[in-house]
């Protein structure tokens, strides 16, 4: 059952509101004021909110403000009901980000076909897409039709590159995104002495190039394979056509693509506070995590220690060192070069 919050200051208003959203099979729970409703947003993260705008405390703008600011709420459909009808209020809420608006004296179908609306739409917009093309598909399937999938991956190039082979270099303009259809790739940044930093990996079904195309930069980072690879090249202008023409999936969209961030963000803590133990066990699991497709069976790390203790931002040495050891605690096993985790449960234990 679909939660709504009616925030309301007007008790007869908000009582039939809640009556008529009950009578439809909705869970409904009501705040008299904009300062209650945003504190039952908070603690009951519901599918919907209908708010009022003039109300005590907080009015309705300053509610859709603190619901768009906070993440586990910000893509919560929120439709204002309200009895300012004027041009000027209609246009202020909408760019302030309200997925609809009602005035009152509203109609009851008004409302249910309203309310209806916004959750089928958030409920599509809230499947699980997963990076890939396929998952742009899905999201172009949802706002734009099948004419605009064949559109945007019509006369798509795969280029092939050769382990170690640079796909772009730090400081040059992006000319394209790029997803990869097989292998592996790093996304790196070198110091003035030639040291690397891996700041990401990529596998198959994720793009990459993304961030200097949003930012209209150049690379912050270079890309090089670390297996041999086939990537997909999707045009500049088609990505930014993509983005401009369709809002839903831009918002969508930049919000898959930038899902990184915090994991780049703890990566760089785990290397500045991390002990040694703890650096690598933290690079282990997140290959595991990143990589490993099939739960009952143990992930095999084909990766030059080179490469690996980059990631675990240590040297290449202590890094061989505590391979070693964590080879004799049974954490993992080395056979040919490669390494094979054995007890995952005991790594992250080691991290936490």
């Amino acid at each position: 059952m679909k939660k709504i919050l009616v925030i309301e200051d007007n008790l007869e208003i908000r009582e039939n509101t809640a009556e008529i959203l009950e009578l439809a099979n909705y869970e409904v729970s009501t705040a008299e004021n904009g300062k209650q409703g945003v504190e039952k947003a908070l603690s009951t993260n519901p599918d919907l909110i209908v708010c009022d705008i003039m109300m005590p405390l907080l009015d309705g703008y300053g509610v859709l403000n603190i619901v768009h600011n906070n993440a586990n709420l910000r893509n919560t459909p929120f439709i204002f009901l309200s009895a300012k009808t004027e041009k000027g209020d209609l246009r202020k809420g909408m760019q302030l980000g309200a997925d609809d608006y009602i005035p009152k004296p509203f109609d009851t179908t008004d409302l249910l076909d309203a309310v209806e609306r916004r959750l089928k739409k958030a409920e599509q917009l809230k499947q699980d897409i997963a990076f890939g093309l396929q998952g742009v598909n899905n999201l172009l399937t949802i706002t734009s039709g099948k004419e605009a999938i064949a559109d945007f991956i019509k006369d798509r190039h795969i280029d092939k590159y050769k382990k170690k082979q640079l796909i772009y270099t730090e400081g040059n303009h992006p000319l394209r995104l790029y997803y990869i259809e097989k292998g592996k790739v790093k996304l790196f940044k070198t110091n003035e002495d030639g040291k690397e930093l891996i700041v990401s990996l990529r596998s198959e079904g994720d793009f990459f190039g993304y961030i200097a195309l949003l930012e209209g930069t150049t690379y912050k980072v270079s890309a090089e394979a670390i297996e041999d690879s086939e990537i997909a090249v999707i045009p500049k202008q088609e990505f930014e056509e993509l983005i401009n023409s369709n809002p839903e999936v831009a918002k969508k969209f930049i919000k898959l693509l930038a899902s990184d961030v915090t994991e780049k963000e703890q990566q760089l803590l785990n290397i500045a506070y991390n002990s040694l133990r703890k650096k690598v066990a933290d690079a282990l699991i997140s290959f595991q995590e990143k990589f490993q497709k099939d739960d009952h069976e143990p992930l095999v790390i084909d990766i030059s220690r080179e490469n690996l203790a980059t990631v675990a931002g240590t040297a290449t040495e202590s890094l061989i060192r505590t391979l070693s050891d964590f080879r004799n605690e049974k954490l993992i096993d080395i056979k040919d070069g490669k390494i094979i985790i054995v007890n995952v449960n005991k790594l992250k234990r080691l991290i936490n």
